[in-house]
């Protein structure tokens, strides 16, 4: 039997630091590839590049994963830059051109943390572009260890999440920023208890987005290996 082919969006950085030689790398985080390969799938990374590439990269795959990285520029949403974050235009366009021909060929899309918020303003939802003035939980949860949940997760009831983590649960956090306005697409199925939005999906696209890492635990917390066998075998 053919293993899926999972497509991972890549990151790109300008200078690799000494022992790369200042190199600049295309790059995923090898979480999203273990957890994929120990799921069954066989991962493919999709390094940024220009629009038009997007339909042959999404044709040679069975699924889709948005990665987790950068901010999403404001301009995409419609907003002007109210903070100061870390931005890739490039990525941002190519990543949108990913869902886009994913949705044209009717290819599952699970997002995380940053590529959740993507889908949201692909969709025509916003973002809060900082959590501070929001909530005294800290969704930014550096120096705690990775795979280490820091806050809960409470799931609704008949969605995929709850199928996996149960009503309640507690995940990691590794983010500055949150969705706001959400997408008529889109249907919110976890939140935390500060009401930020954990996850969300569209079961009739077969998309689902979560704003915690599970490729950063997959190894450590049985829940998010679960997620990953969920993505590769079901989505």
């Amino acid at each position: 039997m053919r293993r899926p082919i999972i497509g991972i969006s890549a990151n790109n950085i300008l200078d690799s630091g000494e022992m790369l030689h200042h190199l600049p790398i295309s790059y995923t985080p090898d979480g999203y590839v273990k957890a994929v390969q120990k799921a069954g799938g066989l991962p493919l990374v999709l390094p940024v590049g220009t629009k038009d590439l997007a339909k042959d990269y999404i044709s040679q795959v069975d699924k889709l994963i948005l990665t987790g990285g950068q901010d999403v520029l404001p301009k995409f949403y419609k907003q002007a830059k109210t903070v100061q974050g870390n931005y890739s235009e490039a990525r941002d366009r190519f990543e949108l051109a990913l869902l886009e021909e994913a949705l044209l060929q009717k290819k599952p899309v699970f997002a995380v943390c940053r590529g959740m918020q993507l889908m949201n303003v692909f969709f025509g939802g916003d973002l809060k572009q900082e959590l501070s003035s929001f909530t005294k939980i800290l969704h930014m949860q550096d120096p705690v260890p990775r795979e280490q949940p820091t806050h809960q997760l409470l799931t609704k009831g008949s969605s995929i999440l709850q199928e996996i983590y149960g009503e309640k649960t507690s995940v990691n956090s590794f983010h500055n920023q949150a969705l706001n306005r959400l997408s008529s697409n889109l249907t919110e199925t976890a939140l935390c208890p500060d009401g930020v939005i954990e996850a969300v999906e569209n079961k009739k696209q077969r998309l689902l987005g979560v704003q915690w890492h599970p490729d950063f635990a997959f190894e450590a917390q049985p829940n998010e290996m679960r997620i990953f066998n969920y993505v590769v075998k079901k989505l």
